[in-house]
């Protein structure tokens, strides 16, 4: 089989452990001369098993509301950790760490997600009950800090009175393990197989740039080393089904009622999900005190949120940071402490090329004209409809030679974010639709997806769609991507293959984004089949996922007619 370029196989994996999204990262104050710390406290859950929990008092006597950050990370002992209790603290708070289920000094088995429900609720019960709490719990955290913040909301837990998640996920299936129905393999196979083996988050020595090439997927945790009972489960799973629904929490917002300050990125791997959480939680939170309470951050960042001005090959400029700690500290004062409100509007976002933030009252914003920009067959990408006639375009797709990652909204630090395409303009299996050069400054913020006519010669395969700004000085990066699984054209609860040669529509989800494009630049859609290692292959032969090695080339074809209208539809916000 062949594989990717030396070249691309570094830059993937440059970054050897796992991704982890930071805030507070420049917060210098000290504790309070006054601060009581108890080490290793062990919480006892409702199944027996005990949780490892440190507790930090701002002063020895008193009842405090409480920050609560629940980890797999850390035991709570270095720097970035430590700034959290210290930040705590400084501010009036009670801090309580927990290390989760199965993780540094916790008992118990670790299982992603499904166990931190009721370890959320039961530590939060705990908290309240302490002679030191007045019961009210605020929690923070990003990614897996992040989840597990929801995960206990589900549980109506009275004393969780405010969550600050960041950059988390909210539909597990759709953002964490399937989308668009293809598996996310980069980043499931090196956190769900690389982190089961150790309770202290400990590498080891695995080339997993040869790993994620083994097939079949269902023998990649054992080719390794790993027997790792949730990643087979995810693999077992590859539709919509009831194991991951008790996992969308988007769905589950009826059920919440804690307001929620939303933060997320641009170019982050769960951006829908920050997004998708703010708006359910807006529109269907069990109370009206939840719903009003929703706010929603999203800046230019990846899964690393807030770290630096230059994300991938683009540089932001100094007004992309913030300022973290008065923003946690104007939230949580306000929540568990009855001060003012927090001054901001519900929604505040990074608007790129242009680079300055912008208050908003809703999403998607309220002027937005949708428009379609029509793909046609010789290469152009314009609001005017396809000629009667036209031709398809055609490439072939080898599940031996896929096209290598390059950007996104990915977890892997060396290549998420906006990065130039270049490397990739001599692929023959990616289709480029391009526009005229922007004559006027033009925003597109919100949602956006295409609408794709295409066949293939494989019962099923994969369509992608990359949205990519190409610069007058020649030089071009991606904005936003999706893709569908052909299989689950038709929606992801059940598979329906597909007819080889028949010509169908598929809608590809490209997530969102905010971008203003500069006079002279120009808009591409590029379009094909593969983003490896980022997702799965898929073998084209129609086979149960995961359980086959065999695979065939298929022929794809792209239809840019009167009759088959393939476009992408983009959010144009009117300016002036």
């Amino acid at each position: 089989m062949k594989r990717l370029s030396l070249l691309v196989t570094i830059l993937v994996w440059l970054c050897a452990g796992p991704a982890t999204a930071q805030s507070l990262e420049g917060f210098e104050g000290a504790f309070p001369d006054t601060m009581k710390a108890s080490y290793n406290v062990q919480v006892k859950m409702r199944d027996g098993v005990h949780l490892s929990t440190d507790v930090y008092l701002p002063e020895p006597e008193g009842q405090f509301p409480t920050l609560l950050v629940r980890d797999m990370y850390s035991n709570g002992s270095n720097a970035l950790r430590q700034r959290y209790a210290r930040f705590a603290t400084a501010n009036g708070y009670a801090f309580v760490f927990q290390s989760v289920r199965g993780r540094y000094d916790s008992e118990g088995k670790w299982y992603p997600y499904f166990q931190e429900i009721d370890d959320g609720d039961d530590t939060l019960t705990w908290i309240a009950e302490q002679p030191w709490s007045n019961a009210r719990v605020g929690m923070f955290g990003s990614s897996y800090l992040g989840s597990v913040q929801w995960l206990a909301a589900l549980s109506g837990n009275p004393a969780l009175q405010a969550i600050a998640p960041a950059v988390s996920p909210g539909n597990y299936y759709r953002d964490v393990a399937y989308p668009g129905g293809a598996f996310s393999l980069l980043s499931r196979a090196r956190w769900g197989i690389g982190l089961s083996g150790s309770r202290t988050n400990m590498t080891y020595p695995i080339d997993w740039v040869s790993a994620v090439d083994h097939l079949p997927l269902e023998t990649l945790a054992s080719s390794v080393g790993f027997d790792v009972p949730h990643f087979q489960d995810w693999l077992n799973h590859p539709t919509y089904d009831d194991y991951w629904k008790p996992l969308n929490l988007e769905a589950r917002a009826p059920e919440m009622s804690v307001p929620a300050l939303n933060i997320g990125g641009w170019y982050d791997v769960f951006q829908r999900s920050t997004i998708g959480s703010y708006q359910t939680m807006r529109e269907e939170a069990a109370t009206s005190e939840a719903r009003e309470g929703q706010r929603l951050l999203v800046g230019p960042w990846t899964h690393g949120w807030n770290q630096g001005t230059t994300i991938g090959d683009l540089d932001f400029g100094a007004d992309s940071q913030i300022a973290v700690e008065p923003l946690l500290l104007e939230w949580f004062d306000h929540w568990l402490k009855d001060g003012p409100p927090p001054q901001a509007a519900a929604i505040r976002i990074f608007v790129m090329g242009e680079n300055v933030w912008r208050d908003e009252p809703q999403w998607p914003l309220a002027d937005t004209r949708y428009t379609s920009f029509y793909l046609h067959s010789d290469g152009g990408l314009s609001e005017t409809s396809p000629a009667v006639g036209a031709g398809p375009l055609e490439y072939t797709y080898d599940p031996a030679d896929p096209v290598p990652t390059l950007g996104g909204n990915i977890m892997d630090p060396s290549l998420r974010g906006p990065h130039d395409q270049g490397p990739l303009d001599d692929r023959a299996d990616i289709l480029r639709f391009t526009t005229q050069p922007f004559d006027q400054p033009t925003e597109i913020t919100g949602p956006i997806r295409a609408e794709i006519y295409a066949a293939s010669s494989a019962p099923d395969t994969d369509f992608m769609a990359k949205l990519v700004v190409l610069r007058p000085d020649g030089t071009s990066f991606n904005l936003v991507d999706g893709v569908i699984r052909a299989r689950f054209r038709e929606g992801f609860e059940a598979e329906k293959l597909i007819e080889p040669d028949e010509i169908y529509r598929y809608e590809i989800d490209l997530w969102a984004t905010s971008y203003l494009i500069a006079p002279g630049e120009r808009l591409r859609i590029d379009i094909t089949s593969s983003n490896f290692p980022r997702l799965a292959r898929n073998l084209n032969t129609g086979a149960e996922f995961a359980r086959t090695s065999e695979f065939e080339v298929a022929r794809q074809q792209i239809h840019a007619s009167a009759a088959h209208p393939s476009r992408v539809i983009l959010p144009v916000v009117p300016r002036g």
